[in-house]
């Protein structure tokens, strides 16, 4: 019967003591303010022009992060503009009022609407400077072949058996360099 008395003994005992530690958790579970939610500490950079937001949930928690914000710097002009207008019919005056809208980055570089890009990894200026491009280069070629033809065609013309060739040849080489020409000066006026 000892045995069997010690055997009870510890079953009572352990029972106790898993009663006791249960009812201490359930204590210290219930105090206020231990079901707060507490964001991990992270160190974020912090500068002049940064700015951040930190939202933390039973779920986890969300940083949002910007380095340099404000992103873009907002410029906006108006001007009269007055015209004399000159020609066949006479003169006459206008005026006018231009409304101009600018952004510029940070670093005083005027934005051309080239943040997003496309599924190629192309920005919309990208897209923009080779739509120019293209229009520039036609523009050229289509006023280089117009000069050639009317100054070097009739010099290449008169050329024995093969002038109608070298005429053609003229053309192109026109047409060539009025492209190049084209997409330079294009490149210019549309800040590609």
């Amino acid at each position: 019967m000892t045995f069997i008395k010690v055997i009870r003994w510890t079953g009572v005992g352990l029972g106790v003591l898993v009663g006791v530690a249960n009812l201490g958790m359930l204590g210290h579970l219930s105090k206020p303010g231990t079901n707060q939610v507490i964001p991990p500490t992270i160190n974020i950079p912090e500068g002049p022009y940064s700015s951040y937001r930190v939202q933390a949930t039973r779920d986890g928690y969300e940083i949002e992060y910007r380095a340099n914000d404000p992103l873009v710097l907002n410029s906006e002009r108006s001007v009269n503009v007055d015209s004399e207008r000159r020609g066949l019919f006479g003169g006459g005056s206008s005026s006018r009022t231009e409304h101009r809208t600018d952004q510029y980055t940070m670093d005083g570089n005027r934005n051309i609407s080239g943040g997003e890009t496309t599924e190629e990894g192309k920005s919309a200026e990208d897209i923009e400077c080779i739509v120019a491009d293209a229009g520039s280069r036609s523009q050229g070629a289509m006023a280089g072949s117009a000069v050639a033809t009317g100054v070097l065609v009739p010099a290449a013309l008169s050329i024995p058996y093969v002038g109608w060739l070298a005429a053609g040849w003229a053309t192109l080489l026109g047409q060539n360099i009025g492209s190049e020409v084209g997409s330079q000066v294009g490149s210019v006026f549309n800040d590609c």
